[in-house]
């Protein structure tokens, strides 16, 4: 959906184990090994790594993995490998945790994957996930452009298969997938942009992906927009981002589940 152009992966970045996997953190021991599927460019795996054994990223996109290695370059405990979320290159109860980021929403078969992950997960471990929720994001002030920019976003996603009220379908995913209802925490979490500089940040790098990024790309390929749509799109998160009051949140669902 998002690709891996310097606008996504400028948020990518942005992620650390406190703002995006504080649900795992109470299960991470110093004895821990832990598999990241869709790592992007692995600023989280290489948070997780500092506090568990071993850690080990995947992605199916060799640029960005290129990147990660770069990134953890010096820490002995973190890997990054090629592959996929429904063939994991792995034997069977290979891992303590199996945690995923922002990923089933990109999957047109999300329970496939999970189960993918169950079995690589420990008996006894966890496989932890965590999807935002498209149509539960909210915002202030109430820019007429990031209307059009939401209902293009699902557009697109449907369009792709993909499900980009992920978040809160999490829970039901999980359970259709075999996990034992007895182990299964469901949560929720939320980021929130208000700062003059978190503001000028989320708008700017939403501006470019509304332009630059897949989500472009797709919009156009699927005769969805076209390139003064988009810039309208553009036009709207500047907007939003230069408004002193301005406020945006993003509600993610969360499930830690026993293996």
């Amino acid at each position: 959906m998002h690709g891996h152009h310097e606008s996504v992966l400028r948020s990518h970045r942005w992620r650390t184990a406190e703002n995006s996997a504080a649900f795992v953190l109470p299960v991470l021991t110093p004895e821990t090994t832990l598999l990241d599927v869709g790592c992007g460019p692995g600023t989280v795996t290489i948070d997780l790594a500092s506090r568990v054994a071993r850690a080990v990223g995947l992605d199916r996109a060799p640029t960005v993995l290129a990147a990660a290695r770069e990134a953890a370059r010096g820490t002995s405990n973190v890997d990054f490998v090629e592959g996929d979320a429904y063939a994991l290159p792995f034997e069977d109860d290979s891992f303590d945790v199996v945690y995923a980021h922002q990923v089933l929403q990109h999957l047109t078969d999300p329970i496939a994957a999970l189960r993918e992950m169950r079995r690589v997960a420990r008996p006894g471990g966890y496989v932890a996930v965590r999807d935002a929720d498209y149509s539960a994001m909210t915002w202030y002030p109430r820019v007429a452009g990031l209307d059009d920019w939401i209902a293009l976003y699902q557009e697109v996603s449907q369009a792709n298969s993909n499900d980009a009220d992920a978040g809160r379908k999490l829970l039901s995913w999980v359970l259709e997938a075999g996990f034992d209802p007895a182990g299964v925490v469901p949560g929720a979490g939320v980021w929130c942009y208000a700062s003059p500089e978190d503001r000028r940040w989320w708008g700017e790098l939403w501006a470019d992906r509304c332009t630059q990024s897949n989500f472009a790309k797709q919009a156009l390929g699927h005769r969805l927009a076209d390139d003064v749509a988009l810039e309208h799109l553009a036009d709207a998160w500047r907007e939003w981002a230069a408004s002193e009051d301005g406020w945006f949140a993003i509600l993610h669902g969360e499930v830690l589940a026993r293996a």
